[in-house]
């Protein structure tokens, strides 16, 4: 079979050794499983998190050839620490025939494995953000207290000792940005009187639409301390369309000097929602959480559609229609979306989990008493290798070097590296306990947004059938299929 190797390191002062590594241990585990490897793609100094990697999107771009059927990964932390992420290439492999394996994660394709491995994109995605949360901490505690963090302060503010205050000159600019927008004058005309007046924005550039824009939008104008409000991109540059939930944003009211009094402030919001709501009347564009695995009784696949009643030129029904009219005339959106999502609520009683916990543990055990006798194999040739290595150190330091000494410490070099990375792979198999796997699942199954019912839908359900009488739900970690009739499925019209 005809695989690809995929390696990442995160870090630039991580060394070229950890995707070395990582790429001789996909080449054992290939050697070992009779694979053949025709290609290896590498990312230096990449974030897992976000999905602009290079070699990534090349490997995901010639999946799409079928030259190869799997995808090696050392750990699947290497492939993505993102749960969303994760499943939504693993589908899109998936569609082209690929899987993806991990060295050092044996999973395979049993109800309990897809649990294993969503609970290692969930522990993968822990640690990722727990570590994020440790880096941010000192800077959090400053924005607690409003002191200035980094970057660029917005136009109209100076910092001094930490400290936000007012530079007199840039906050007339701002005070008649939003003076005259209350006017209704249009950016055309603000930026006129702006630029004729001589100000300029804080990078010392002409003032420009999107400058305005973020700041008639800037809360820290009428004194609120506002941090950590955007994602992130790898490069440290703010994602201004990614906005974080409340729970993550700080929010400090009143400790700043205010430039912008607050009813000035109403009035401008109170005319930015206007806007926004008149734009995108009638621009909003569904989202179908079931895409790709909702069908008929029929067998055809079911897709997302949208309809009017003619007197209005918006949409007033979404629904899932078969793709075969076979006369199912289709169901409801929200009523199939919302079925799955309660169901699976449902799914995973006290009961589950725990029966869930039992599974795993045994396979936890199993795993780390075969580990456990490997360790002490490989730790005995670590042990040889080591001296041998030492041996001809002290043989170079007492004057009998020769050249064959190079190739032959070149190649026990490459051993150690190989029996450390056949160790860490045996050292690998450790129980978390029934609290911190309850934790870890509970992380994946947070029905909270639609983007996390996208995912949790994409990882547990295989399939839904939909006929006139029932609705059937294929759950991935279940051995069966889960039959549940909802009083003839309510058709569409």
């Amino acid at each position: 079979m005809n695989v690809v190797a995929y390696a990442r390191f995160s870090s630039d002062n991580q060394r070229e050794e950890s995707i070395d590594a990582q790429v001789r241990a996909i080449k054992k585990y290939c050697n070992d499983n009779n694979y053949t490897l025709i290609r290896i793609y590498s990312d230096e100094a990449y974030s897992a998190k976000t999905d602009k990697r290079p070699q990534f999107l090349q490997m995901l771009k010639d999946s799409k050839s079928q030259q190869f059927s799997a995808v090696i990964v050392h750990k699947f932390d290497r492939f993505a620490r993102n749960r969303f992420d994760s499943v939504k290439y693993k589908y899109e492999l998936k569609q082209q025939g690929i899987k993806v394996y991990s060295v050092l994660e044996h999973l395979s394709d049993t109800p309990e494995s897809v649990l294993m491995e969503s609970l290692y994109e969930g522990m993968a995605e822990y640690y990722s953000l727990n570590l994020g949360r440790e880096v941010m901490k000192g800077m959090m505690e400053n924005a607690e207290k409003g002191l200035f963090t980094g970057g660029i302060p917005p136009l109209g503010f100076d910092i001094i000792n930490k400290k936000y205050t007012i530079n007199e000159y840039e906050a007339e600019a701002v005070r008649i940005i939003y003076s005259m927008y209350i006017n209704d004058f249009s950016y055309t005309k603000i930026l006129n009187t702006l630029n004729n007046k001589g100000y300029k924005t804080k990078k010392g550039k002409v003032f420009g639409k999107n400058s305005l824009h973020e700041i008639l939008k800037n809360e820290k104008y009428i004194g609120n301390y506002v941090y950590n409000l955007r994602q992130s991109e790898m490069n440290g540059k703010r994602n201004n369309h990614s906005i974080k939930s409340e729970d993550e944003i700080v929010r400090k009211e009143g400790i700043l000097p205010a430039i912008i009094d607050r009813e000035v402030w109403d009035k401008v919001r109170a005319k930015m929602d206007g806007k926004k709501r008149n734009n995108g009347k009638n621009k909003a564009i569904e989202k179908y959480l079931l895409s790709g695995k909702i069908y008929c009784e029929c067998g055809a696949k079911m897709h997302g559609n949208r309809r009017g009643n003619g007197n209005t030129k918006g949409y007033i029904y979404t629904s899932y229609n078969c793709s075969n009219k076979c006369g199912n005339k289709g169901i409801e959106k929200n009523k199939i979306e919302n079925f799955v999502l309660e169901h699976l609520k449902d799914y995973f009683t006290d009961d589950i989990k725990e029966e869930l916990f039992e599974t795993m543990k045994n396979k936890f055990f199993e795993n780390k008493t075969k580990a456990s006798y490997k360790i002490k194999i490989y730790e005995k040739e670590l042990r040889i290798v080591q001296k041998q290595i030492d041996n001809i150190v002290q043989a170079v330091a007492d004057g009998l070097y020769n050249s064959s000494m190079k190739d032959k410490m070149n190649e026990l070099e490459s051993k150690k590296i190989e029996l450390n990375s056949l160790i860490e792979k045996a050292q690998f198999y450790t129980l978390p306990s029934f609290e911190q796997f309850n934790q870890y699942l509970n992380l994946i199954l947070k029905f909270d947004n639609e983007t996390n019912n996208q995912r949790i839908i994409d990882t547990f359900i295989d399939k839904v059938i939909v006929s006139k009488d029932y609705i059937k739900l294929n759950i991935k970690i279940h051995t069966g299929i889960k039959s549940v009739d909802i009083n003839g499925a309510e058709e569409g019209t």
